[in-house]
């Protein structure tokens, strides 16, 4: 889901069972124009300009079109491409190659009796039958890859059962009971796990009782409760427990009451955002921290998506003057292979193109355009097909929506 400010904010997309997944505290993440300096996330409340401080960020902005320098030979057109530029926030589904919009989300704070708050998540979840988004009244849902199965849990976090939904016809198949109230769900790579965070508190919640102060004034603030995951065999629905706590903040400022647990790359590890070389904290299934895959440790951001055929990875924003583009690097020796339109990668379509997001190339000013972004395919060799439209420039409208990529 940036504005600046929190390092640990740094994680707010991930390349696993979603290609694209929200966390928590982040909407998005951002990589400003050239001359601001590389964006982290955007929070919920910094939506609504709540919890701005409290190390949460705002969000993306994209441009870029025809100074990409040419990427590797033997680019090809992508295959199963449903784009539909007119549509901001799309009614029909967006998809190329391997990658499709299973999901998408709006975000406002509602307010509560008594000066509290909470930040909720407002769904269009896809029907694969109708390939349309229709409202789905879930309070946060991971879909699987192959598109077939949705995770979904219910309003009013932390949750007590974790459902299993029917993307054809829309209906829960079975509930999964737990012991511990969740309240974020996540699919393993392979689909056959589920990755649930568990809390005492709704993670989004927002607290008198924790205020602090902003431009001078007094605002409800997050409060920490996570007490550990869960990780779930879907086919049995056996969910064990490993208890691990949010570590205590020490740094004076506000954080975020959400701290998820996401699954590496090869899914037999967890982590969640934490001061390392590699902007993780990597533990076992039974909670036990443990060093970071090699794989992983040579990835340039905790973000960076790689391709399917593991050659390559996405990397940082790399534009300059009016430049606006992003590198891809190779794997392995962590060399540039191709600069390409777009400043934010999202999710690879294939080996040679990718999802991202991008601003209107002849709007994309600071403090104007530069968040009036739309979806766009692009390839190595810097070809462009535009997927949705443009979303609002305003950052605080509750309209913008976000993306949930998955493999199909």
């Amino acid at each position: 889901m940036s504005m600046t400010p929190d390092p640990h904010a740094r994680t707010a997309f991930k390349a696993s069972s979603s290609v694209t997944r929200p966390t928590a505290e982040s909407a998005e993440r951002t990589q400003q124009l050239p001359r601001r300096r590389r964006a982290r996330r955007l929070a919920l409340a910094a939506v609504v300009a709540a919890v701005v401080v409290a190390g949460l960020a705002v969000s993306l902005a994209r441009r870029g079109a025809g100074d990409a320098q040419a990427g590797p030979a033997g680019v090809t057109d992508v295959t199963n491409v449903s784009a539909h530029p007119g549509q901001s926030p799309p009614r029909q589904l967006i998809a190329a190659g391997r990658s499709a919009v299973s999901a998408y989300y709006t975000m406002k704070l509602v307010k509560l009796p008594n000066g509290n708050a909470i930040g909720t998540y407002e769904w269009r979840l896809l029907n694969t039958t109708t390939e349309r988004y229709e409202k789905a009244d879930w309070a946060w849902l991971d879909v699987a890859p192959g598109m077939r199965t949705a995770a979904v849990l219910e309003r009013d976090l932390p949750a007590d059962r974790i459902g299993l939904l029917n993307l054809a016809t829309g209906k829960v198949q079975r509930w999964i009971k737990v012991d511990r109230s969740v309240g974020s769900v996540q699919f393993s790579p392979d689909g056959k796990r589920l990755l649930a965070t568990a809390y005492s508190l709704d993670p989004d919640g927002l607290f008198k009782d924790a205020s602090y102060k902003l431009n001078g004034k007094s605002v409800p603030g997050p409060k920490q409760s996570r007490t550990g995951f869960y990780v779930i065999d879907v086919a049995t629905g056996r969910a064990d427990f490993a208890e691990n706590p949010t570590k205590k903040n020490t740094e004076g400022i506000p954080v975020g009451g959400r701290q998820d647990f996401y699954w590496s790359r090869d899914g037999k590890l967890v982590w969640a955002p934490g001061k390392s070389e590699t902007g993780k904290i990597y533990y076992d299934v039974t909670g036990k921290k443990t060093p970071a895959p090699d794989q992983e440790k040579r990835l340039p951001y905790p973000e960076t998506v790689l391709s399917p055929d593991g050659k390559l990875v996405t990397g940082d924003f790399v534009g300059k003057g009016d430049e606006i583009v992003s590198e891809i690097r190779n794997a392995r020796t962590g060399k540039r292979a191709a600069v390409i339109p777009g400043q934010q990668l999202l999710a690879w379509a294939d080996d040679s193109h990718l999802v991202v997001w991008r601003c209107a190339p002849d709007r994309c000013s600071p403090g104007e355009g530069e968040f009036r972004n739309q979806l766009l395919l692009v390839g190595l060799d810097g070809k462009v097909t535009p997927l949705s439209g443009f979303r609002t420039a305003n950052l605080h409208d509750e309209s913008r929506w976000f993306p949930v990529l998955t493999r199909r």
